[in-house]
């Protein structure tokens, strides 16, 4: 239950304070006195849209404050626990609109997002105004109302939950497909490239070692050349250094034994004819080792021609094509998974297809018995607010018969495979046609309250907001609406904005709204009308400007038949 509205600073209003009551609140007004932009911050409460052109000229922010009061057991207790929210059975809700942009939300002294505040307000307060006749002009919504009078929206959730895991599970599928689509078209060309590859008995360094390899192939002929000369320059000649060495050795030895100084050097001698002596077995030896082979050398050149064209083909190293190799063989095995992963989809997808349609089904069912009782309780409620002779019927458009499986999931939407209308045939005699086609803005007005009668018996919100609801009737009808406002009273708090007398009495309590000008800025205030001055308003209500003798009789009348 909503217990106070603290408003400041918005449009006109510069503080406001209403402290509300269980039953039926009243709340009238001259036109443009502000009790419509009391509900627009009611709405910014509830996670309305907010502007900076909403706070009061010449003020830094807007503030509006909503203290309610619920059971410590209720929905919202539940809410506020999943947001780590305190909860004692008062709920405090704070909405700062700052003309800089920053916009402020709090909860219990707790700061809380837009989206929080959102899906938290349809458990405090219903509004019901002149908007919503546009909501039942729309079919599309027509489906949710059947479902609320049902109490089938948590089966519709769950159906919408399973069907968008169907749509997720769709687009897997159809993602996969494509993949392993493309890799199929290349598949031919991957297996050549792989086993090109393959062919190759490609080594790391291969290409390197060819062309060592190659060169030395291309100057054998200057390098055994070389070595010869080399080996013969060192031994084999009879001038050669080694020669040299081994005399000039001799002589140093006869120099020894006349003077030991030159064993030094006699020895280096040694050590330097050892030494070239190894050079000379080892030139030797290469020399044995050098190959001459013209056909070895076409082999090497035609090996590394080949893989210069893989090279060309596949990457600027070998080990670019090694690495090239591994992704091709990683694809072709990915394909190989998807394939089989693709399979695990759609047995994953046919199963919940038949789940699917098997819980739209029962939906569809349920719905079609809530619309048979939504029938009788609609006519029965509209037949008190005066359109006795009015037909209303649910009018389902739905797959048909035999159709496959794949045809119903296609139709499926996520709310299931029912399309809803309501129709309506408001004189004697004439057909049902549609709601939108042929109700006029009174009947409209009766048909959304005969809904939110319905509706609201076993709605778990605490408050519910009429906005006017006496839009397009009058007289004996007004009348009646104000009983079955006042009727609903009895399982909500009902807050209602009304220009009818007829309405405006049934009230337990009654609140005027007007504009006044103080200090030179016209405002918004509001009062609680004590029995005297709610006397007043409701002469004014049926007398209009001037308020006589007799309206003030009437409207005694009206009071004392409501007590």
């Amino acid at each position: 239950m909503l217990v106070q509205l603290n408003i400041s600073d918005f449009a006109i209003i510069k503080d406001l304070e209403i402290t509300l009551r269980p039953g039926l609140n009243i709340l009238s007004g001259e036109t443009g006195a502000g009790k419509s932009i009391i509900i627009n911050a009611v709405n910014l409460i509830l996670g309305g849209r907010a502007s900076a052109d909403l706070i009061r000229s010449g003020c830094k922010e807007a503030r509006v404050e909503a203290l309610f009061s619920f059971p410590e057991n209720s929905l919202v207790a539940a809410s506020l626990s999943e947001f780590s929210i305190p909860f004692d059975g008062d709920l405090l809700i704070k909405r700062t609109v700052s003309g800089e942009g920053r916009n402020k939300i709090s909860v219990n002294g707790s700061m809380v997002t837009l989206q929080m505040i959102s899906r938290l307000s349809s458990l405090l307060i219903s509004i019901s105004g002149q908007h919503e006749n546009q909501v039942l002009l729309r079919p599309d919504n027509h489906l949710f109302l059947l479902d609320d009078f049902g109490s089938l929206n948590e089966e519709r959730a769950r159906l919408t939950e399973q069907f968008n895991l169907y749509q997720s599970l769709k687009e897997e599928i159809r993602h996969l497909k494509n993949q392993i689509r493309d890799i199929s078209e290349k598949q031919e060309l991957t297996q050549f490239q792989i086993e090109e590859i393959d062919g190759a008995e490609i080594t790391p360094g291969e290409d390197e070692r060819l062309i060592e390899e190659k060169r030395r192939l291309q100057h054998a002929e200057e390098m055994r050349e070389i070595v010869h000369e080399g080996y013969q320059g060192l031994y084999e000649q009879n001038d050669s250094v080694l020669a040299v060495i081994a005399q000039l050795t001799r002589r140093i030895e006869k120099g020894v034994e006349i003077d030991s100084g030159l064993s030094s050097i006699r020895d280096g001698l040694k050590e330097a004819e050892i030494s070239l002596e190894d050079i000379a077995y080892a030139l030797r030896d290469f020399q044995k080792k050098i190959r001459i082979d013209p056909d070895r050398l076409n082999e090497v050149e035609d090996r590394l021609e080949f893989l210069n064209r893989l090279k060309r083909k596949y990457g600027p190293s070998l080990e670019d094509i090694i690495k090239f190799r591994e992704r091709l063989g990683s694809m072709m095995y990915d394909m190989t998974e998807k394939g089989a992963r693709l399979k695990q989809l759609e047995e994953e997808q046919k199963r919940l297809s038949g789940d699917i349609i098997a819980q739209a089904a029962d939906l569809s069912a349920q719905r079609k018995k809530a619309a048979r009782e939504l029938k009788k309780a609609i006519e029965t409620e509209l037949k008190s607010l005066h359109m006795q002779s009015t037909l209303f019927e649910v009018m389902f458009d739905q797959v048909q018969e035999g159709d496959s499986e794949t045809d119903i999931i296609k139709k499926m939407r996520p709310e299931g495979l029912d399309r809803v209308e309501f129709m309506i045939a408001p004189n004697v005699g004439e057909d049902l046609r549609a709601l939108s086609r042929i109700a006029s803005g009174g009947e409209l007005s009766r048909i959304m309250l005969a809904i939110k009668t319905i509706l609201a018996r076993t709605a778990s919100v605490e408050t519910i907001i009429f906005d006017e609801v006496d839009s397009g009737i009058s007289g004996a009808t007004a009348e009646v609406v104000g009983e079955k406002v006042l009727a609903l009273a009895q399982y909500h708090q009902i807050i209602c904005i009304t220009h009818l007398p007829q309405i405006a009495s049934k009230g337990s309590v009654h609140f005027v709204v007007k504009k006044e000008v103080a200090h030179g800025r016209t405002q918004t205030v509001i009062s609680e009308l004590d029995d005297d001055a709610r006397l007043q308003e409701i002469g004014r209500l049926l007398g209009g400007k001037t308020i006589t003798q007799s309206a003030i009789a009437h409207a005694r009348e009206m009071l004392r038949a409501d007590v």
